[in-house]
């Protein structure tokens, strides 16, 4: 008798816990349209954390980034060059021209909800705003690609070639962020399988209908290299240019991928 390699998939979720995801995530997409209407010049990070985490309290869910790994923020708050991790704080003020990166997630009934978006603080120049634009474009490149059948890196691929069309459209480079990337999710906020935003395709494991997946290109004006900050989150690009994240968390279906990330309109 012969014994064949079950085949490794992306963890999925049965259709009521794809729900039970997307009204955690409903609860995120709240919050972040919260903190944009808020992110005014003379606003500090501080207090667009604590305007995400009374949305995300009242909703009665909880913030997942608070206390995570000893993290203080309900929100990850990276202004111009932070990439990622940005710690919200009293002293760092908004100010007009600012390109705001936030990032949030909540667990409702034991679910999570990971989300970020890109955003200018009053008026911001075109390359910064064609940045955040192409970051976006990058993630809707990947959520096209949630399809049952595919392969992990079929998703890094598409995010890729989703940069590399924008870099077209826009007539100019960008910097694929080295290191970062999506991963699963579901009861916990960060699990296998690690989603590289570069890469071949037809390689990891195997999407099926109910895998769950937080995709999230970071992009940036210049270099593709990062440091950390010495307060051990802060994630910063190494020339000083400027970066864009975009994130949503997104479910494979039979009828295609659905965002469980939605944000009020």
């Amino acid at each position: 008798m012969a014994f064949g390699r079950k085949r490794k998939v992306v963890p999925f979720r049965s259709a009521g816990e794809l729900d039970a995801m997307a009204a955690a995530g409903a609860v995120v997409g709240a919050a972040l349209v919260a903190v944009r209407e808020a992110a005014v010049p003379g606003v500090s990070t501080l207090e667009l954390d604590r305007v995400a985490e009374a949305v995300i309290r009242d909703a009665g869910a909880v913030p997942s980034f608070l206390g995570y790994h000893g993290f203080t923020g309900s929100i990850c708050s990276s202004v111009n060059d932070r990439v990622v991790h940005g710690i919200p704080s009293a002293d760092e003020l908004l100010v007009a021209g600012d390109l705001v990166s936030i990032d949030c997630g909540a667990v409702l009934d034991g679910w999570h909800g990971d989300s970020a978006w890109t955003f200018g603080v009053g008026d911001i120049i075109e390359a910064d705003s064609m940045l955040s634009e192409a970051t976006r474009l990058s993630m809707e490149a990947g959520i096209a690609a949630m399809l049952p059948g595919n392969r992990l890196t079929d998703v890094s691929h598409a995010i890729e070639t989703g940069t590399h069309a924008a870099e077209q459209a826009h007539g100019r480079k960008y910097g694929i962020v080295d290191g970062y990337g999506g991963h699963g999710i579901g009861r916990e906020m960060h699990m296998e399988p690690f989603l590289a935003n570069e890469g071949a395709p037809g390689k990891g494991p195997e999407l099926v209908v109910g895998s769950t997946l937080a995709i999230e290109p970071m992009l940036t004006l210049g270099t593709y290299e990062t440091d950390t900050l010495d307060d051990g989150w802060t994630v910063v690009t190494t020339d000083g240019s400027r970066s864009a994240h975009w994130e949503h968390t997104v479910a494979v279906t039979e009828d295609g991928p659905r965002i469980l990330t939605l944000r009020p309109h």
